[in-house]
């Protein structure tokens, strides 16, 4: 048993085998829930998560084009893409503790995220599943180095990393996973869309962790939490937010749309 709860999200970090990490991230998780790990303890971060040896990172300009259609191919090709983002947040979750604790944050602070980076080891481990089903792995393909550029960018602050980590990156999967589900439902798969819209569902409750503490924090900080977050978007992510929303899934996780004005001027909706 780890020694604290940073102990346990670091060892998830380093972590480079996909079967092995989906352990660590289960047992840090039900651990914390049995009160079997009382300590937030001080373990650090490694600057980047250790990494299997396949998939090979390209950069994102390098990646060969997918396209959602209904050959094997190519839902291969769809899963590997999400597989690999579910891969990544497992790292962002436990990254959250290891990095960012602190004696004024909340116990539940910590379990929020916890609970985050059991989930999304869960979906990866579905979509992993679903891949073999399919005659392929995870590693088959290659997968773009450009996802962990956003911890980077944002491992000096904890507002900024909940500003752009969960309310863009894991908010903007909200917007896009509908169309995916319907396309593979279309496509006659309707054991990957019961996948897809589980992976919705929890995604919801993901963003309204990343909300919740980003309007904690900002507010603790004597700050206006649309606007930080507006300012924070401007000056933290590169990239654009741009509609269509999923204005009922970012409603559902209190994503208050009056936000997205504050980072790109005219709400998109209301």
């Amino acid at each position: 048993m780890p020694p604290s709860l940073t102990e346990a999200a670091r060892r998830v970090l380093a972590c480079p085998d996909p079967g092995e990490k989906i352990r660590l991230a289960r047992a840090c998780h039900e651990a914390l829930a049995q009160g079997l790990i009382t300590e937030i303890g001080t373990a650090r971060a490694p600057d980047i998560p250790a990494r299997p040896a396949k998939p090979p990172l390209l950069a994102p300009r390098d990646m060969p084009r997918r396209r959602a259609g209904k050959s094997r191919s190519e839902r291969i090709a769809l899963y590997h893409a999400i597989a690999h983002i579910e891969f990544n947040a497992i790292d962002l979750a436990f990254d959250l503790v290891a990095r960012f604790a602190a004696p004024g944050l909340p116990q539940e602070f910590y379990a929020d995220w916890i609970a985050v980076g059991a989930e999304e080891a869960h979906h990866f481990e579905l979509l992993a599943g679903r891949l073999e089903a399919l005659g392929a792995a995870y590693g088959d393909l290659p997968a773009h180095g450009g996802l962990w550029e956003a911890a980077a960018a944002t491992a000096d602050d904890l507002l900024a990393r909940l500003a752009v980590v969960p309310l863009v990156l894991e908010a903007r999967g909200l917007d896009v996973m509908p169309g995916m589900i319907a396309r593979l439902e279309s496509f006659g798969d309707a054991e990957g869309a019961d996948i897809l819209r589980l992976i919705l569902k929890e995604e919801i409750g993901h963003v309204a962790a990343g909300q919740r503490w980003f309007a904690w924090l900002a507010s603790r900080r004597g700050l206006d939490p649309a606007t930080a977050w507006g300012d924070l978007v401007k000056a933290r992510f590169k990239g654009v937010l741009k509609p269509p929303f999923n204005e009922a899934a970012r409603e559902a996780a209190g994503f208050d749309p009056t936000w997205i004005k504050a980072a790109t001027g005219p709400a998109p909706y209301s």
